[in-house]
């Protein structure tokens, strides 16, 4: 008599491959979904921006226009007032700011490339002549005693090729850093022509209450427990969406001017520059604060060529990040996003990199925020009757 087929042990492989098969498949749509989110946020930036600014612009206003007309004032009396408040201080700060940042705009365009030289011979100075904690790292040449003086850097095979390795990059680098400059230039003649911002964060006040009434009604789903579930989602969702922006600008505001502040004490050239591109980068947590770190860093080290001042900007960084952190952060967002900061430093080098640019890594945090709503809603916690 033939025995069973499939065996037990067939069966076994039989199921392995095909949990495989499915895990494999699950991997490439999530990665095809990410490719084509990222094709997709790349065609339609242009339109996506105003209305992410709108959206946040709205956010941030909506308390106010809510306060004005639980005082009997008609909403959009309230919201004309609160945009021709909102109008006049933006015009305001941008007018005592916005020249000075110009100026140094252009003053640190034009010194990249001497910026960059001095760098250059700055670096290899350091690694001609090590200060004593670099000696002991840096590997003494054969039949040199540890505790000499390090010699010159022809002298030393590892110095001589590290010295030649950044006299070829740093060029790169500062021709790198050129078209950085102009892409942050072309983008803020891209906001700046985003006349259509004011008309689309007037209408998103404007019909809030219709809105956040009759959007179930357009879900295309039938009433039924599905729905109410999807509806539930989506409104986790939204509470996180509105409290992560709205937090985050008031908070990369708050960062904005601190590091301005500390910039001037330590008498660091462009530091309205660094503070007012604090306000856009510092809206992706950890990672804008990394870039605004190193760049004024690099800065000090340039401008000064000692060490004292690159420390002196490590210490306001870290003042900055304190401050964000015990105060600044806990009363405004509080623990209303509810993620690690593991979390979401992870998000957003995820988001930055398969999304592409700052969108992605602003979109990132959200995103994780969902995925921890559907996660916390169907894996984690049983469902309650």
């Amino acid at each position: 008599m033939n025995p069973k087929l499939p065996t037990e042990k067939q069966a076994r492989i039989l199921w392995f491959a095909l949990t495989g098969l499915a895990v494999a498949t699950v991997i490439m749509l999530v990665v095809s979904a990410f490719w084509g989110l990222s094709r997709l946020l790349d065609v339609l930036s242009p339109v996506l921006w105003p209305l992410a600014v709108a959206a946040v612009v709205a956010c941030l206003l909506s308390p106010v226009v809510d306060w004005l007309e639980k005082r009997h004032v008609p909403r959009t009396r309230a919201i004309v007032l609160v945009f021709i408040v909102a109008f006049a201080v933006v015009a305001a700060v941008l007018a005592s700011v916005l020249p000075q940042v110009v100026v140094e705009t252009q003053q640190l365009a034009a010194k990249v490339p001497e910026y960059s030289e001095r760098l250059q011979q700055r670096i290899g100075k350091i690694i001609a002549e090590p200060p004593v904690f670099l000696r002991r790292i840096l590997p003494a040449p054969s039949g040199a005693s540890p505790d000499t003086n390090t010699p010159p850097v022809a002298d030393n095979p590892a110095l001589a090729s590290a010295t030649n390795w950044l006299a070829g990059t740093l060029p790169s680098v500062g021709s790198w850093l050129l078209g950085k400059i102009g892409k942050v230039a072309s983008g803020f003649g891209m906001l700046a022509g985003m006349v259509l911002i004011p008309v689309y964060a007037f209408y998103f006040l404007l019909e809030k209450r219709g809105i956040e009434t009759h959007w179930k009604e357009y879900l295309p789903v039938r009433d039924s427990a599905g729905k109410d579930e999807i509806v539930f989602v989506l409104e986790a969702i939204s509470q996180y969406l509105v409290a992560f922006f709205r937090g985050q600008v008031l908070v990369a505001m708050c960062d904005a001017v601190l590091y301005t502040i500390g910039f001037l004490i330590v008498g660091l050239n462009y530091a309205f520059l660094l503070g007012f591109a604090a306000v856009f980068l510092t809206i992706i947590p950890y990672l804008g604060a990394f870039v605004i770190f190193i760049t004024a860093f690099t800065l000090a080290f340039v401008q000064y060529g000692d060490w004292t001042h690159p420390l002196m900007v490590m210490g306001v960084f870290a003042l900055v990040q304190t401050l964000e952190g015990t105060f600044i952060s806990p009363k405004i967002i509080g623990d209303r996003v509810g993620l690690h900061p593991l979390v979401i430093i992870i998000a957003v080098m995820a988001g930055t990199t398969l999304l592409g640019g700052i969108l992605g890594g602003v979109l990132a945090i959200p995103l994780a925020a969902a995925l921890r709503v559907i996660l916390a809603r169907y894996v984690w916690v049983k469902r309650q009757a």
